[in-house]
């Protein structure tokens, strides 16, 4: 098999806990082709999608970690399968992107996710189609509005539509002290619509992240728990990972979003759960293979990798 990544640049991974990485190297051990390119590489040309791809091989360093070959102008449709593994955030140049892998699938190519998937599920207004297990939530760019929401729920969480990583994450307590400013920085006074939640208290347990692979549910979740005062438990934003076994409402959830999204063309889904609340449906790039391998012993590269050859397969 043939795979071809479209990714962030590899010079800038951290092999120690990319998952991208880790689907990389079992595909390696599985003997397939691996081949890496950028959102920037691709192009329409006589009305065929092309990307300039190069060739990459494992060389089993941590840090000198690929070879690469000179790179080659090809369709996507020559591959078994195109991973779409690029991080937002999820600007105008992400959806661009997003519509020539739309037009590479008409041509052949077999995209994972599908990229009107991925254009269709918002990573945080996703979560209103499950509103059963969303906490309180507002989504507006209207400043009465969002002191309303305060002025009911006291403590809330306010955060931009297109981060990642915890960033613009902003929490303001029931003394409402700089609301406004928060207000007028995400919304760029007015112009941005926002998302407002009331404050999850059990963040201080860890922001949950459950794995759906292939409409099925990876057994372990990785609590990222927030360090030094922070309302925040990304990875990126210094939470520390700890793997751990689902909770029953956790897999009530999870099972009850997965075959849903799975039947929508995403093959892998990373779902945000806070206490016994879904925050996030993430569908761009998801990650923690590695801390939930390493801490448990569960391959998730390899559930990972048995689902997408099963999907292509299945085409």
């Amino acid at each position: 098999m043939k795979i071809a990544f479209l990714t962030d640049p590899l010079d800038q991974f951290k092999t120690y806990k990319d998952s991208t990485f880790a689907m990389m190297r079992e595909a390696a051990q599985r003997g397939y082709a691996l081949y890496a390119f950028g959102p920037e590489d691709m192009a329409l040309e006589s009305g065929v999608v092309v990307a300039n791809i190069r060739l990459i091989t494992l060389t089993g360093d941590a840090d000198d970690w690929y070879r690469a070959e000179a790179p080659k102008a090809m369709r996507l449709s020559e591959f078994d399968a195109v991973l779409q593994r690029k991080d937002p955030p999820f600007d105008m140049e992400y959806i661009y992107a997003t519509y020539l892998l739309e037009l590479a699938e008409q041509q052949g190519a077999r995209v994972f996710n599908k990229p009107a998937a991925i254009r269709n599920h918002n990573e945080k207004l996703s979560i209103a189609q499950f509103s059963q297990f969303t906490t309180p939530t507002l989504v507006t760019r209207d400043e009465q509005r969002i002191r309303a929401f305060h002025q009911t729920h006291q403590e809330i969480i306010l955060k931009p539509l297109d981060g990642m990583g915890g960033a613009g994450i902003f929490r303001i307590r029931a003394d409402g002290m700089n609301l406004g400013s928060v207000i007028e920085t995400l919304t760029e006074n007015g112009r941005r619509t926002i998302m407002v939640q009331r404050y999850i208290p059990e963040i201080v347990h860890g922001d949950k992240r459950i794995l759906l692979i292939g409409g099925k549910v990876v057994p372990f979740a990785l609590a990222r728990i927030p360090q030094n005062g922070e309302v925040r438990g990304n990875l990126a934003a210094g939470g520390v990972g700890v793997a751990q076994e689902l909770t029953v409402r956790d897999l009530e959830i999870a099972q009850t979003l997965a075959p849903i999204l799975y039947q929508r063309g995403l093959l892998l889904v990373g779902l945000d759960v806070i206490g016994n609340y879904l925050t996030e449906v993430n569908v761009t790039s998801p990650t923690c293979f590695q801390e939930i391998t390493q801490q448990k012993g569960f391959n998730v590269a390899g559930m990972f990798i048995d689902a997408l050859e099963a999907a292509v397969s299945d085409k």
